[in-house]
């Protein structure tokens, strides 16, 4: 299976280094490493040539320059960049993966990818657990990937692509994938899980993170009674009851300005898992389970937008 993997990047130069020794020690190395810059003003593209300099398999490529704008994430130039990237490589390729800059990969991510895509034809997204900055593991739901390490079989990404690029693509590109028949999945490496450098939803503001996860929910369609229960969650997170009143916020405010959202098709899907999802809960509740549990799985009935914020 020819792997390719593709890195977005923007003025990542204190992270860059360490996610590309984790690439470079892999036990399984990609086919092709491309590494996209999407307009640095940093070192960031030094640093990368000076890898590709040494790494044959990997190669920088430049995004035309665009003006800068106050919220690149909003704006899903990270999904921009990668579909840019994902159209210009120059090898043969069977899976594509998007890494984010600022992660650090245990040795055995590929490998294990690889193995996992290989042994199931029917897997057309998979991820692996990665580890918030203090060393817990991140929740990531059933049927779920963390956006910040997705791996594209090449008949799903064909099948799903082009994704609109919106806040929320990247619950969008799991509900298509499903749609067309594929299975999405995340998988624990032996060595365990991979370090993200960033709390999620910290990129530019912990408070403006849950906003855009707000308008992220908005986008693919979450059923309402979901939202608040994702809201009720959010509010024990710090900086307390502010991180679920942001969350909320930004979907009322996505809903009255009508934003940009996925096909009609995504959305009712997603509203359709979501209410499966929730009669389980109640089920499981009723029978004197997971009682711990339920608002993280009430939380997690929101996708995975959000993640990259």
């Amino acid at each position: 299976m020819r792997l390719a993997v593709v890195v977005p990047f923007l003025d990542e130069q204190e992270s860059l280094p360490a996610l590309l020794a984790s690439l470079a020690a892999q036990d399984r190395l990609p086919d092709r490493l491309l590494l996209v810059d999407d307009g640095s003003s940093d070192a960031s593209p030094q640093i990368a040539e000076q890898f590709t300099a040494a790494h044959p398999w990997a190669k920088v490529v430049r995004v035309p320059p665009r003006p800068r704008e106050r919220d690149r994430l909003r704006q899903a130039h990270e999904l921009r960049a990668l579909q840019w990237g994902v159209e210009r490589l120059d090898e043969p390729w069977d899976v594509v993966g998007k890494v984010d800059a600022d992660l650090v990969l245990t040795p055995d991510v590929l490998s294990t990818l690889d193995r996992e895509l290989s042994a199931d034809p029917q897997l057309g997204v998979a991820g692996v657990r990665l580890a918030d900055p203090d060393g817990s593991l991140r929740t990531c739901p059933d049927g779920h990937v963390e956006g910040a390490v997705s791996f594209y079989r090449r008949a799903c990404w064909e099948a799903i692509a082009p994704l609109p690029p919106i806040i929320g693509w990247d619950t969008i590109d799991e509900v298509r994938a499903r749609v067309h028949g594929f299975r999405v999945a995340a998988f624990t490496p032996p060595a365990g899980p991979s370090l993200h450098g960033r709390r999620m939803g910290s990129f530019d503001g912990v408070l403006r993170g849950y906003r855009r996860a707000g308008r992220a929910a908005w986008a693919y369609g979450a059923h309402p009674v979901v939202v608040l229960a994702s809201t009720a969650t959010r509010l024990r997170h710090r900086p307390r009851v502010l991180c679920g009143a942001s969350y909320l916020a930004g979907w009322a405010q996505a809903a009255v300005a009508g934003g940009p959202r996925a096909e009609r098709e995504v959305r009712d899907r997603v509203r359709r898992e979501q209410r499966d999802r929730l009669r389980g809960l109640v089920v499981a509740r009723a029978a004197g389970r997971n009682r711990a549990g339920d608002g993280t799985a009430l939380a997690g009935l929101a996708g995975r937008s959000g993640s990259r914020t």
